[in-house]
């Protein structure tokens, strides 16, 4: 099992959710290490390729490797305590690509905002980094289905004493509320009603819980998963029920998933065959619940949808 969230979690705006409710985590826990695991036979498999729907499949399988872009962020994509490629989307590819007929994997570390361009740029043939889908990433790159989605929820004093359960609760009850920095969360509370600059921005879900621990706030809002994972060690703090955020005065699920260059859908198809075979069989909940996900965070959801078409 992973190793429970030990740093920050969403940037707002970047991988994880943006300005139109769409960002995750930016966290760069893990980079320095993959640094020197991903410049070792970092080859390029090939130049853009001019084939209709891209030709990169074919050539992945005669290298026999893929090359992916991770941002060292747990429990999505990181090195662990062992020196090994690990969490939620590494993993997921490991048996993808296999199936696909390419048998290994390889990492390319690099900072969250630079996945996209690095991608593009060919420095690596997908990100495979949970990055949330959304219309903006959409105009630049091609994702497959979301392999989870994300709920947001609280971290709360034990028992939930003011019985904050979402931020319209947050507003009503005059909660002092914090979240941690550039996270999507912001812009939800802002839409509730809460005051921008009564908002307590703190570096991570950690030290969201140290202030709840500490009473300097009564909330702290994260994604379901990352909050859910901080408090399993606190006997001061809980993680709340995992709930539906509101964006534009309607229900908002974000999802994450695999990015391609736009150029090759022959490459994104074939693994969306693979990812829906996995989600009927229920092999993909096996492959994610060790880093923490649950049915909850399973969907149906796709990309289409949350590009916006």
């Amino acid at each position: 099992m992973a190793p429970p969230l030990e740093h920050g979690e969403h940037t707002y705006g970047n991988r994880h959710r943006s300005s139109s409710g769409t960002t995750r985590r930016s966290l760069l826990a893990g980079v320095a290490a993959l640094g020197a695991l991903g410049a070792a036979g970092c080859s390029r498999v090939a130049t853009a390729s001019t084939t209709e729907g891209g030709d990169l499949l074919e050539r992945l399988k005669a290298a026999g490797v893929v090359r992916l872009g991770i941002a060292g962020e747990i429990p999505f994509g990181y090195i662990d305590k062992n020196g090994d490629l690990t969490g939620e989307a590494p993993e997921l590819a490991k048996v993808i690509f296999k199936r696909l007929g390419v048998d290994k994997v390889q990492p390319v570390p690099t900072e969250f905002g630079s996945l996209i361009p690095g991608l593009n740029s060919q420095q690596f043939d997908v990100v495979a980094a949970g990055m949330y889908v959304n219309p903006e990433r959409c105009e630049q790159v091609i994702f497959a289905d979301p392999d989870y989605q994300m709920l947001d929820a609280f971290i709360v004093r034990k028992g939930n004493p003011k019985g904050l359960h979402d931020y319209k609760d947050v507003v009503e009850k005059k909660a002092k509320f914090a979240t941690g920095t550039g996270y999507a969360e912001i812009q939800y509370a802002v839409e509730a009603g809460y005051k921008e600059s009564d908002i307590l921005i703190v570096p991570d879900q950690v030290a969201g819980l140290n202030a709840v621990e500490a009473g300097r706030v009564d909330v702290f809002a994260g994604t379901a998963l990352t909050t859910r994972e901080v408090v399993k060690k606190s006997d001061k703090a809980e993680s709340t029920k995992a709930f539906t955020p509101t964006v534009g005065g309607k229900p908002h699920v974000d999802g994450g998933a695999f990015a391609f260059r736009p150029t090759e859908t022959k490459l994104r198809d074939a693994f969306n065959v693979e990812l829906h075979k996995l989600k009927k069989s229920g092999e993909l909940f096996r492959i994610l619940k060790p880093f923490g996900f649950t049915q909850a965070e399973m969907t149906d959801l796709t990309a289409k949808e949350l590009c916006g078409g």
